[in-house]
């Protein structure tokens, strides 16, 4: 689908001979996702069209509500049919005998229900990185990367991203093997839903974990992305800008290798230096 539209703007330019300018510009789709689990609404997240999928999936594995491909018995939009409803609505429907977190009301992710997810920063106030990591392994050694490979990564991540070239206004997520082999890339407005679709795809392609993969992501790294590639055993986490200061404690604490700044041939390596050859 096209997940760009079409605004009227004013160009202005300075200079000797200051001009202003009517004309058209694309801006990147930006629409709310209810997210329904079983008929109850669990989350509103601000995102671009497209993949939705992928997107929900990837949601619900790394709030720990679902474990494996196979706990969901379908999922689907839903609503009339041509309505905004059906575009912006997502039911998953899990199979028969599967429990949740959503199951017991003293579960972090109870208090959730129903809440909005932006896209700038999802769901935010964690209680701690003890109630994540409760959840999920500390991640293995594993295989290393090359420091020429995640350098690679990230500055091809821009060539993968047609919809930011066309926009500007866009984040993307990214997932190579070790060795460098693109095997995913997804756009979205907020960066947390570019790295849900991306490890949706791979649950529904039955690839998860991701132990031998590298996670690439536009802007910074925050403590939700870290999370997400926990969830989904992904090892090494690179991204053209900063990491938050949560980010780096959680990769610290989940052995994962957490790269900021990897820009031309330098990076700043922030977490699990070791794997980085």
């Amino acid at each position: 689908m096209i997940a760009t539209k079409e605004v009227e703007v004013t160009r202005l330019e300075g200079g000797p001979r200051e001009s202003r300018e009517s004309r058209t510009d694309q801006v990147v789709l930006e629409e709310p996702l209810e997210i329904r689990v079983s008929g109850e609404t669990l989350s509103i997240t601000m995102r671009t069209p497209g993949h939705d999928h992928e997107l929900v999936l990837g949601f619900l594995w790394a709030e720990g509500i679902i474990r494996a491909r196979e706990d969901v018995s379908s999922i689907a939009h839903c609503g009339r049919t041509g309505t905004e409803e059906k575009e912006n609505t997502v039911e998953v429907k899990l199979a028969p005998g599967v429990r949740t977190p959503l199951d017991d009301i003293d579960a972090p992710l109870f208090a959730r229900r129903g809440t909005i997810t932006t896209s700038a920063c999802g769901v935010c106030g964690r209680k701690s990185i003890d109630d994540l990591l409760a959840r999920f392994e500390r991640l293995a050694d594993g295989a290393r990367v090359s420091r020429g490979t995640v350098t690679a990564a990230v500055a091809g991540l821009r060539e993968r991203q047609p919809l930011f070239a066309r926009t500007g206004g866009c984040h993307a997520a990214s997932l190579l093997t070790m060795s460098g082999k693109h095997v995913a890339t997804f756009e979205d407005v907020g960066r947390h839903n570019a790295v849900d679709k991306v490890v949706g795809s791979r649950l529904r392609a039955g690839s998860l974990p991701l132990r031998d993969h590298l996670l690439v992501v536009s802007g910074r790294s925050s403590f939700e992305i870290v999370q997400k590639a926990i969830a989904a055993g992904i090892p090494v986490v690179a991204s053209v800008s900063a990491p938050s200061s949560l980010a780096v404690s959680l990769a610290s604490q989940a052995n994962v290798t957490l790269v900021g700044f990897a820009r031309g041939d330098a990076m700043t390596v922030y977490s699990g230096a070791a794997r980085i050859t």
